[in-house]
């Protein structure tokens, strides 16, 4: 079992700053990538941000310049700060983890959620 504890988040207006953070724990062999998806209502999940063991990112165009995803290998931690915020940000934002929990086995995770407001 693996756990992912999220927190951050909360109501801002268009233009402030928000950090979300992400710690996992339990039955990790190996974190492959951590990382952060959101999630609007009637819209699909997708893909905000990720960071790989070697600290290589990649972004969704639309916050490209704007996010930046950081990790703390040691701590299994990953970390997200969310600059000139926009209305059109507000999501539910999902931690997940790729993690091996055997040297053969691996798996992907996801933290509870946490709500993201931005008020325009």
């Amino acid at each position: 079992q693996v756990q992912l504890v999220e927190s951050g988040g909360g109501l801002v207006q268009a233009g402030g700053s928000l950090s979300l953070s992400c710690v996992a724990s339990g039955s990790i062999f190996r974190i492959i990538a951590m990382g952060w998806y959101r999630q609007a209502p009637g819209k699909q999940r997708e893909l905000v941000a990720s960071i790989n063991s070697g600290h290589a990112t990649d972004y969704a165009d639309s916050v490209k310049g704007r996010f930046t995803v950081s990790r703390a290998n040691a701590q299994n931690t990953v970390y997200l700060q969310m600059n000139s915020l926009k209305p059109e940000d507000t999501a539910v934002y999902y931690c997940n983890t790729r993690a091996y929990s055997s040297p053969t086995s691996w798996d992907d995770h996801w933290g509870q959620g946490t709500q993201v407001t931005v008020s325009s």
